[in-house]
This record gives C-alpha cells, sequence and structure tokens, in this order.
C-alpha cells in the first residue's frame, strides 16, 4: 500500500527551499516551467532512459562533470527550440547573484529539457529567453498550479495511431513526506504510452477513433501485435524532476534517479519506448543522511501519483480531449 503522509501542497515544494515557476501561452500551447532549489545550488545528479532527449548543458549533471551543484532546471515546450528558453533563467539568475563565481562573473548552472508540442496549437510560437525569464521571475514555494500549465501547456499521451486519436498530457506534482524526509516530483507527461492510474485503469491515452472516446489499450495493441509503433522519435518525452531535501552526490541522486524512473511504468504504459525521450533529475536540497533506498521508494510513489494528477487536472482546449471530458461523459470508455 503507498503511504498517504503528504507535505502541507502535496507538491515538489514541500521540500525546503525548493521554487517552481511557470509561464505559458495558452494560444500557442506552449510554455516554461522553471524548479529553482536554495540559492547556493542543489548536488543533482541523472537517469536518461528514453531515445530521443532534447536537452541543454544536461553534461552538467554527469558525475564525472567538474561541476558539482546546479542553481536551477528549466523544462520547456517547443522541441529543440524551446531550449531557448534557458538563455532567460540564467540571465534572470545571474542578475540575483545566483550561480558560480568565475573570474568575476556569475555564472548560473540551468540543465534544461524540452517536449515536443508543436502538433498542438501555433507550432511557429515556441518558448523564448523572455519565457524562460518570466517563470523564473515567478517562482515560489507554491502550492503550484498543476495541469496545462507551464511546460506541460501543450502534453499529450496516447500517441499509438497520432495525435488525432491522442488525449492531454499535462504537469502534476505531488510529495511524500516519512519523519523528518520530504521527498517531492514534479513531471511533464507528454509520453508515447497511455497513462493509467494506480489500479491499472487507463485514465487518458491512445482513442479508437479521432471522433471516439474509447481507449484502444496501447499496450495490449501491441504486445499483440495488432498495432505497430509508430516511428516519430521526436514526439514524445516524459521528464521527471524529483528534489528531496536529503544530502546527496551526483552519484547518488543519479542512482536515485534511476531506480525512480521504474515507478513510472506503473502509470505509464508502455514507457521507455525507443521513440521517448524520457529522463529523470533527482536533486539534494538538505543535509540529513538518509538511505538513498528510502529516498528511491517516496520518489517512485510522489512519481506515479503527480503523473496521474498532471492528465486529471489537463484542459485539452478543444484541440484534443482531456480526463475531464471523459468524466464528464455520459458514458465513459471502458
Amino acid at each position: 500500500m503507498q503511504s498517504t503522509n503528504t507535505g502541507l501542497h502535496d507538491d515538489i515544494t514541500d521540500v525546503p527551499g525548493t521554487l517552481v515557476g511557470h509561464c505559458d501561452n495558452a494560444e500557442a500551447l506552449t510554455g516554461v516551467t522553471v524548479i529553482l532549489p536554495p540559492a547556493d545550488g542543489a548536488p543533482a545528479g541523472v537517469y536518461v532512459g528514453g531515445a530521443a532527449p532534447s536537452t541543454r548543458q544536461m553534461d552538467s549533471l554527469r558525475p564525472r562533470h567538474v561541476v558539482d551543484r546546479v542553481h536551477g532546471i528549466c523544462l520547456c515546450g517547443g522541441s529543440a527550440f524551446g531550449l531557448d528558453a534557458a538563455g532567460g533563467v540564467l540571465a534572470c539568475l545571474e542578475e540575483k547573484g545566483v550561480g558560480f563565481r568565475v573570474v568575476g562573473r556569475t555564472i548560473p548552472i540551468v540543465p534544461a529539457a524540452a517536449i515536443f508540442d508543436l502538433n498542438l496549437g501555433d507550432g511557429s510560437i515556441r518558448p523564448d529567453a523572455d519565457m524562460g525569464r518570466c517563470a523564473c521571475e515567478r517562482a515560489g514555494c507554491g502550492p503550484i498550479a498543476q495541469g496545462s500549465v507551464g511546460a506541460g501547456t501543450g502534453a499529450s499521451v496516447g500517441k499509438l495511431f497520432g495525435i488525432a486519436h491522442g488525449m492531454k498530457g499535462g504537469l502534476g506534482s505531488a510529495s511524500e513526506v516519512s519523519g523528518d524526509l520530504v521527498v517531492g516530483a514534479l513531471v511533464v507527461v507528454n509520453a508515447y504510452g497511455d497513462v493509467t492510474d494506480l489500479d491499472g485503469t487507463i485514465v487518458s491515452g491512445a482513442r479508437m477513433r479521432p471522433d471516439s472516446l474509447e481507449f484502444a489499450d496501447a499496450a495490449r495493441l501491441l504486445r499483440d501485435g495488432a498495432a505497430v509503433s509508430r516511428r516519430l522519435p521526436v514526439e514524445n518525452t516524459t521528464l521527471a524532476i524529483v528534489a528531496v531535501n536529503a544530502k546527496l552526490d551526483k552519484i547518488g541522486a543519479s542512482r536515485i534517479a534511476a531506480q525512480a524512473t521504474t515507478g513510472l511504468a506503473r502509470v505509464i504504459t508502455p514507457f521507455h519506448t525507443h521513440i521517448d525521450g524520457d529522463l529523470t533529475i533527482v536533486m539534494g536540497t538538505g543535509e540529513l543522511e538518509v538511505d538513498p533506498n528510502r529516498i528511491g521508494l517516496l520518489a517512485t510513489q510522489a512519481l506515479q501519483r503527480a503523473v496521474v494528477r498532471g492528465v486529471k487536472k489537463a484542459d485539452g482546449f478543444g484541440a484534443i480531449p482531456a480526463w475531464s471530458d471523459l468524466a464528464a461523459a455520459p458514458h465513459k470508455p471502458s
């Protein structure tokens, strides 16, 4: 049975010192989300499980890289174009004096990752430095908006037969508390697969026809050979961020990231396909000495709830159905 002990907001900002800000364009259906650790930065590690990630400065999280901490994380829409948003986050943090002091300059370390959302809304409008700065300036201590906001504004899921058969993804967050330990998760759900509730029930995913609310059950069709994966490796990505008030180094954070990512397979199916760009970042913002497996287990639970929450709070904006549209339908899909 999963833990039900959550923080005050039940989101990633329950981890002390962790701030989140969104900026989005509801007409273009794209946006940016910035996650900030305490001003002196936080050690962080990454696990990249997908075959098609779109990133910037992600090498800073590798154990052999000389940088030992990050000062922010930028998640965005717009595919590779949207990574320009990270420049605005750097500029904002530099002005605040946040970053490493090098030859008289302040250099923030801000890894960034993007989802592909150009197939919804106006794909000619992408996040830029101004939108990144906006999200950074809006960063606060919660509770944070969830659903079709920030980097999750144009997210979609269930793309076995393409976006016309898919449904709305989104951004979700959750926290788990165990004694003095607080683990928070934030996820941008833009997966190829379907999203299920913790009991295995599909809540958002591929539909049989563009005009249907009946779920196709992508995993079953692929498993039975009744469908074949589409060959578009840029459309799908689940971006997961975990923060914990524990003392971590880059190696430990990377191992926890790999462990925590496995939990996403319970609520996204199929997961980690060859056409997903999934990655998980874990950052340690505190000084607690904690068993890493304890952190990994709590992170797994928080990530799972965050995924489900992200799609259940999503808005389809009239472009594709969202979970809320199914919930309101007279005959819900089986």
